[in-house]
């Protein structure tokens, strides 16, 4: 083989490899970034009358009702800490006089009687949708969690509520 056509074929595959490498390139730059959006805190969950609903597959949301600063958000902190799972907390619209509200149409609801068994003296009345879970409203005389912390109940009546995809 002579050296002109060795040089012709070294610059026939350099010209073919820079060719390949050129359309994957084009194709990898034009394609769409792949989606990173986070997985939704939790979907509809249903359990049965008899089933146990453990803290673990119950999401939360915690609104001050207080004039004290950063309590909801310590609350929810207390919260996660017995296993339950952390959705929202701000500023409730209203004032709470008493230790917390559960703002639920459903007070036979599973999660909802879990959580409201976290607060002595916790009532569930009929308030708005705030955020995501069950919603709690913590009060003036809101101090700190009831002891023993409990960690399920038993469903009374069959019961939907915001639970996380991997809690089932």
């Amino acid at each position: 083989m002579t050296a002109s056509l060795r040089s012709a074929l070294t610059l026939l595959v350099l010209s073919l490899l820079l060719v390949i490498a050129a359309v994957w390139g084009w194709q990898a730059a034009t394609q769409p970034f792949p989606s990173s959006a986070p997985a939704p805190l939790c979907t509809e969950t249903t359990v049965r009358t008899g089933d146990r609903v453990s803290s673990e597959q119950v999401a939360v949301s915690v609104y001050n009702g207080s004039d004290r600063n950063g309590l909801a958000g310590a609350t929810l902190e207390q919260l996660e800490e017995r296993g339950f799972v952390a959705a929202d907390s701000d500023n409730a619209p209203a004032k709470v006089a008493g230790v917390a509200e559960i703002w639920s149409d459903e007070p036979r609801n599973a999660a909802v009687r879990l959580v409201a068994r976290q607060f002595k003296g916790a009532k569930i009345v009929s308030g708005e949708q705030l955020g995501r879970g069950i919603i709690v409203v913590v009060g003036e005389s809101f101090t700190r969690l009831k002891k023993p912390v409990v960690e399920s109940v038993t469903a009374v009546e069959s019961s939907t509520f915001c639970s996380p995809p991997e809690s089932r």
